[in-house]
């Protein structure tokens, strides 16, 4: 259900007429003097898979903890499915949770490990091996059934894990860095896995993570997580394109950010001054003259060239840093003022004479590809 493949009308929180499946409303909670999630409210809808994006302590796992009842709120509320939770415990949710570590049983066979939750709810054996089988199946792990944990990779480990989860049949599954164990390349298929395996199940997800990247693959909508709040929920095109503050432009993905003060605001064009020289951008509605803000601009929206270039904003400055990243090169080119831009250009087939380290170039970008944020 990752965006790309989502239709509009699929969108329930776009279409305002369906009820939240889950629905935060203003949880915090304290340990002693310390705030580690501060009034969050948030709505989450059914079949959703909504990644929990935040670096190291901004309260991401400790929110997730709550809503699967290891955790008990200091204020606030949760309802699942409109149930409220408060005082229901972790064992009668409608919830499972998979964590990083897997905690598989080693001494367990994959059909065990997979079938333990069943078997401690007394579910009938026979009816018990048919949901293992089918999950294994599901998983792509039906010849594995035999092994022991330590006989599979870690990919293979994380597939047995979240059978394990599902199998119980969860209305929400709660995934706490779940892919933070595997290698990039590995981390990277299994996203594709964990998508298919959700819209085949149609339960909804919510993923805690600290990866950008990971957040962006999978996710219907992200909710950014900073010191203990959420500072935007949007779709992942969205919180790309037009984050709401500095911290989240900054967060998400690479930006150049400039800090300036509008000069003249008319109806057409925008002229903010930055210590790296005038900025030109599409107007903003209130703002005033000599107000402060920042200017964000993804370094792909921005041109690179040997020769001058035609465009609203043009800087020159020289080529410090090249990285060859095989479908594009990145580039850090230092201004006259010392600041460094990244720009990114895409790899031609047969590039002969592709522009390299100590070159005075030419960049240039549009007044449309400025995201002006005054926080």
């Amino acid at each position: 259900m990752s965006e790309h493949i989502l239709a509009a009308e699929t969108k329930p929180w776009v279409k305002g007429t369906d009820r939240p499946f889950v629905r935060i409303k203003g949880i915090t909670k304290m340990f002693g003097d310390l705030a580690a999630v501060k009034d969050v409210s948030l709505d989450i809808y059914r079949g959703e898979l909504f990644c929990l994006l935040g670096g190291s302590g901004c309260g991401k796992s400790t929110l997730l903890r709550m809503l699967a009842g290891f955790e008990t709120p200091t204020g606030g509320a949760i309802e699942i499915d409109g149930q409220d939770m408060t005082g229901v415990p972790a064992n009668m949710r409608p919830t499972n949770m998979m964590f990083q570590s897997y905690a598989l049983f080693p001494h367990m066979s994959v059909e065990k490990n997979v079938a333990y939750g069943l078997r401690r709810e007394g579910v009938p054996k026979g009816e018990a091996m048919q949901r293992t089988a089918d999950m294994l199946g599901l998983v792509k792990l039906d010849g594995f059934a035999r092994r022991k944990p330590h006989q599979l990779s870690g990919g293979q480990q994380q597939r047995v894990a979240l059978a394990r989860a599902l199998v119980k049949q969860p209305k929400l599954l709660l995934l706490d860095e779940p892919l933070g164990a595997l290698d990039k390349k590995l981390r990277e298929e299994t996203q594709f896995e964990l998508i298919r395996i959700q819209e085949e199940l149609g339960v909804t997800f919510i993923v805690v993570t600290h990866d950008q990247e990971e957040a962006m693959t999978l996710s219907t909508r992200i909710g950014v997580m900073d010191a203990g709040r959420i500072v935007q929920v949007g779709e992942p095109r969205e919180i790309y394109e037009t984050p709401n503050s500095r911290f989240v432009a900054d967060f998400i993905g690479s930006v150049n950010i400039f800090d300036g003060e509008v000069d003249v605001a008319a109806p057409d064009l925008m002229r903010v001054n930055t210590s790296e020289g005038p900025v030109m951008c599409e107007p903003v509605a209130g703002l005033t003259a000599r107000q402060k803000l920042h200017i964000a601009v993804r370094p792909e929206r921005i041109r690179l060239s040997r020769t001058p270039l035609e465009a609203a904003n043009t800087m020159q400055g020289v080529v410090t840093e090249v990285a060859y990243m095989g479908n594009l090169s990145v580039y850090r080119v230092q201004l006259p003022n010392g600041q460094c831009l990244k720009v990114t250009a895409a790899n031609g087939l047969h590039e002969d004479n592709p522009i390299t380290w100590d070159e005075t170039v030419h960049i240039g970008w549009s007044a449309a590809a400025c995201r002006v944020l005054v926080k």
